[in-house]
């Protein structure tokens, strides 16, 4: 999720997190449904049978979008 991690990194305000972690979801969903379309073997396919874990992608989202917030605001501090 390094989509997650940058999109957080990048947000000056906490409430944008949650957007970076939306914004990482969809991109993440989208790529594995490409995947999924070309045939590629992958460790979580998009099916109608198998389960989607989309709670679990969601959380996971948003748990990198905050660390990627955090460690900018620890490393790089702004000088307000």
């Amino acid at each position: 999720m390094g989509i997650a991690v940058y999109l957080g990194w990048r947000a000056d305000q906490f409430g944008k997190v949650f957007i970076a972690a939306i914004a990482a979801l969809g991109i993440a969903l989208l790529f594995d449904a490409l995947v999924t379309a070309l045939g590629i073997p992958w460790v979580a396919p998009l099916s109608r049978e198998g389960p989607m874990l989309l709670p679990v992608r969601s959380v996971a989202a948003l748990l990198w979008a905050v660390a990627g917030y955090g460690a900018h605001r620890v490393l790089a501090p702004s000088a307000k």
